[in-house]
């Protein structure tokens, strides 16, 4: 008489405990991966304003050069104003977060960028003068 043998049921996949383990191994290292992408994020936001204020150095010099004296004293562009610089050639692209301030005399001017990237309190505030000096007077990445 043959004796029966009890049959063996095999486990496939993974236990609950595996599961959840792995859901907070993912859960803890987004913690820390999500404030550096948003640095990161606001950081690059950053870039527009630096790159047309150096746009507006650049072709406020040109003027210089042909005119002997800086212009658009008073002007302000933005999305909504985009071809407020048009005497100088630049064009405020849209949609920009930014919007730039001209404050000029026949031989200085301060260009001021101002704009809130990350929707905070903070203003994120941008200057270019006709030296070339770009400073970042608040810088809304890191508040």
């Amino acid at each position: 008489m043959k004796t029966r043998q009890p049959r063996r049921i095999r486990n496939h996949g993974f236990t609950l405990i595996e599961l959840m383990i792995v859901v907070v191994i993912i859960g803890i290292l987004a913690s820390m991966a999500l404030p550096r992408f948003m640095m990161a994020s606001t950081k690059a936001k950053q870039s527009e304003a630096k790159g047309l204020l150096k746009q507006i150095y650049t072709m406020q010099e040109a003027y210089f050069g042909l005119n002997d004296s800086y212009c658009l004293n008073g002007a302000t562009a933005s999305s909504g104003a985009p071809i407020a610089y048009a005497q100088i050639h630049v064009e405020v692209m849209l949609p920009a977060r930014y919007s730039y301030a001209m404050v000029s005399t026949r031989t200085t001017f301060t260009c001021t960028a101002t704009g809130n990237i990350d929707d905070d309190a903070a203003i994120d505030t941008w200057t270019i003068d006709q030296t070339g000096t770009l400073l970042n007077t608040i810088d809304d990445a890191t508040q």
